[in-house]
């Protein structure tokens, strides 16, 4: 029977991923993308049946294409921290590991799952996904050290990072590629030790992506709100979540946007609910077209040029 493992291209996604495979290793057929990149479940054929493993992508995106799936005879395996819809499949052969709550992650779900087997990698993480309280938390329970905390986050960041962009052309690593590297490591700090090209070349992208989205313009500030517009760039496309995280983590009490201007005269947009507050980025998000996420970051793939405004004053009020 043929295995598949759909995921996103995130560090979530990434790390779940190298989770479970690192403890029941299989050949299997990737099919994964940039992060945005999220109705992945109808890339699987229905041809036959087969085992299918889900990462990190919402439910209630893919469900038409995993009904289709559990009809052609497939196991499905499903792990999910996104909206899942109103109900989950009712079906012997799907097997569904979801919370919602702002303060979890696919990887922390897959941790549980595993019962701690290769927590680091939970960690790490936990840290991409800017769930940094938490991660911190599980570090010091842990027993790591400063430093081994700072390199556990840097590496979860970086992962993230690799995952933004409008297609995987704007991305230093097609996320499967990554992900082939980096299952190599049992421990992501074994990894940080051993410091391989690949992860040398993700850092040194990051670190100047990054200093160029902090230099980037403020659109509108308020009390509550802080968005930055950045061009339409390769360079803007990969950092605008890693810096919307950046953003979030300084201000705190306030809910941070990255409006990214692109070719069709639309926008992409990250948002992150305030830290202090960590929900509605999912429901600012589902008011416009192409909008979705979960509570305390979400998205809208293509905001229209004529809707900015309206965004503006959504992002504004909503949590004024």
């Amino acid at each position: 029977m043929p295995t598949y493992d759909v995921f996103n291209g995130d560090a979530d996604g990434i790390c779940a991923l190298i989770q479970l495979r690192l403890a029941e290793p299989k050949e299997s057929t990737l099919i994964t993308g940039v992060k945005r990149d999220i109705e992945l479940a109808d890339r699987v054929p229905v041809g036959e049946p087969a085992t299918v493993t889900i990462l990190d992508i919402s439910l209630d995106k893919n469900r038409e294409a995993v009904d289709a799936l559990l009809a052609a005879g497939c196991s499905v395996f499903y792990v999910d921290h996104h909206f899942p819809g109103d109900e989950l499949p009712y079906s012997p052969t799907f097997t569904g590991l979801i919370d919602t709550q702002p303060t979890t992650c696919t990887s922390l779900l897959v941790d549980q799952h595993l019962e701690g087997r290769f927590h680091n990698w939970a960690i790490a993480a936990a840290f991409g996904d800017n769930l940094n309280s938490v991660a911190e938390e599980l570090a010091a329970q842990a027993g790591l050290s400063a430093d081994q905390t700072a390199s556990l986050k840097t590496l979860g960041i970086c992962i993230n990072y690799n995952g933004y962009g409008a297609s995987v052309d704007d991305l230093h690593f097609h996320p499967a590629d990554l992900y082939r590297e980096f299952v190599k490591f049992a421990d992501p700090l074994e990894l940080i030790d051993s410091e391989p090209a690949a992860w040398q070349q993700l850092r040194d992208g990051y670190e100047a992506d990054m200093a160029e989205g902090l230099a980037a313009p403020v659109l509108t500030e308020s009390a509550t709100s802080l968005v930055v517009k950045l061009p339409d760039e390769a360079w803007a496309r990969r950092v605008s979540g890693v810096l919307g995280n950046e953003l979030a983590n300084r201000n705190p009490d306030k809910a941070c946007a990255i409006v990214t201007e692109k070719a069709d005269n639309t926008y992409l947009v990250s948002i992150r609910a305030p830290l202090n507050n960590r929900t509605g980025a999912d429901e600012v998000a589902r008011q416009f077209p192409t909008g979705g996420g979960r509570k305390a970051a979400a998205g809208i793939n293509a905001l229209p040029a004529d809707q900015l405004d309206e965004f503006l004053n959504t992002i504004a009020t909503f949590w004024s």
